[in-house]
């Protein structure tokens, strides 16, 4: 198979793309082996998923089913790190 063009971005990405795919996959079966799809983090994750199937600016998408749409600050921080989804609810 000849590549179509050198800035083609299947050419250049899509064995990354699949690499990290099969990983997604490896994630998605240990968490269900494991009993923990409850878990909002795991949950915020499905919601990303998601996004990438409903909407056409996927990465702002993904970006959003991760984060806290709160517009007030909270008074003080609960916990000492980040934990990469929002625990709350929209």
């Amino acid at each position: 198979m000849k590549p179509s063009s050198p800035q083609n971005p299947v050419d250049l990405y899509f064995m990354d793309a699949r690499s990290k795919l099969i990983d997604i996959a490896a994630f998605m079966d240990r968490v269900g082996k494991d009993g923990l799809a409850d878990d909002f983090r795991y949950q915020a994750f499905l919601n990303a998923l998601q996004a990438l199937q409903q909407d056409s600016q996927r990465a702002q998408a993904v970006l959003k089913a991760f984060s806290d749409p709160t517009t007030e600050p909270i008074p003080q921080a609960t916990t000492k790190a980040a934990c990469g989804a929002w625990p709350g609810e929209a």
